[in-house]
């Protein structure tokens, strides 16, 4: 019998390819962690979505080359987000939901108007990517504004609404922001086609 490779601790098999004719082996396992943030996912070409970023998503935001941040809540971000934008030179866009809010004003309600225009001001440009949008669990608010999105690239609404929902998990959407995304009103939204993102500029 064969002396097995001395890195045979280390061997790592692809279980899709085990049972078939090729087997894809990796001598050792990466030397840096890759970690998506909470409920990450492209949008469009170098436009994506998450939840907040943490410290052990950092490396994997790098890999994106990100040029801004959208943030989407009144609170401010985790010091390390902020470190780590600062140190990247990562624009951080704060969408607030509420400006004139203070100390009471919930961090659970709805984005205003005014927000989620400025935010998709933001997208339409594309001088602003590759960009990240997000807020505390990539859910409602991100969704909202993702969903306003699709309005403007001529999505139907069950194609926007099965969208939203796909990120809210086992307790469902708030008919809350459906209605808000299907009473948006696209025109409020300047884009020049100029800036625009190719998949956004219209022919």
């Amino acid at each position: 019998m064969a002396e097995p490779d001395e890195d045979d601790d280390h061997i790592y098999v692809n279980e899709e390819t085990e049972l078939g004719t090729q087997r894809v082996r990796v001598a050792h396992a990466p030397a840096r962690r890759i970690v998506p943030p909470l409920n990450f996912c492209p949008v469009e070409r170098y436009l994506y979505r998450s939840g907040q970023p943490s410290p052990v998503n950092f490396p994997f935001l790098l890999d994106l080359r990100l040029k801004t941040i959208i943030w989407l809540a009144n609170e401010e971000p985790q010091d390390t987000l902020l470190e780590f934008c600062d140190a990247h030179s990562i624009q951080l866009q704060f969408a607030t939901i509420n400006p004139d809010g203070g100390e009471d004003d919930n961090p659970w309600d709805g984005l205003t108007e005014h927000s989620i225009i400025a935010a998709l001001q933001t997208i339409v440009n594309a001088d602003n990517y590759p960009l990240l949008v997000c807020c505390g669990m990539g859910r409602h608010r991100t969704g909202t504004v993702i969903g306003c999105l699709r309005r403007i690239m001529g999505w139907n609404l069950a194609s926007v609404s099965e969208e939203y929902r796909r990120f809210t998990g086992s307790r469902g959407g708030r008919i809350l922001v459906e209605l808000l995304i299907e009473a948006f009103d696209t025109r409020l939204v300047a884009i020049d086609q100029e800036r625009a993102p190719r998949w956004l500029a219209r022919t």
